[in-house]
């Protein structure tokens, strides 16, 4: 059985999905097409959705609350996402990206050992489908911008300033 729930944040209602496994979904829920997400996720799963909890989303409600305090880093619910084995090879690099740095998707690119893949690695962040807990929003433009983001630039200006306040790390942009 997926679980749905929804979590508040200051930044926004987000909506979690789980099954037994792990979290298989965070997203700000109005980014989301209603109905949508759990049609593919029941499709994907080969198995029922109903609105509650289990114990991946009371833990992650707790770990978002510690992360929007500025007392978590990282997060250590256990994930089940699913994707082309490209998405989750870029899924697992962006997990890797330290609290309160970011990268270009030139640099993303490059650790994907594919200098030229960066639309195919911008657009494997994009479908990224566990927000903040897999942190595509530290994937910046070369030249530090801030670029597309499915909860909206405001959120990932916002998760990225909050960051780098807790984590003492100076504004600069580019972590390599």
């Amino acid at each position: 059985m997926i679980k749905i729930a929804t979590i508040e944040t200051p930044i926004g209602e987000m909506t979690v999905a789980a099954i037994k496994e792990g979290i298989c979904m965070l997203e700000f829920t109005e980014a989301r097409k209603p109905g949508a997400d759990y049609a593919k996720l029941r499709q994907i799963f080969n198995m029922d959705a109903d609105f509650g909890t289990n114990r991946h989303t009371r833990a992650l409600k707790k770990q978002l609350k510690e992360y929007f305090s500025g007392k978590r880093k990282e997060f250590s619910v256990p994930l089940f996402y699913h994707g082309s084995d490209f998405q989750k090879s870029v899924w697992r690099i962006l997990e890797k990206i330290p609290y309160g740095k970011t990268i270009s998707y030139m640099q993303l690119a490059e650790m994907l050992n594919n200098p030229k893949a960066i639309r195919a690695a911008a657009n494997a962040t994009g479908s990224n489908p566990l927000a903040i807990i897999i942190p595509c929003h530290r994937v910046v433009g070369s030249d530090g911008e801030l670029t597309g983001y499915r909860g909206g630039i405001e959120r990932k200006s916002w998760l990225i300033d909050h960051e780098r306040r807790f984590s003492g790390q100076p504004v600069d942009g580019i972590l390599f």
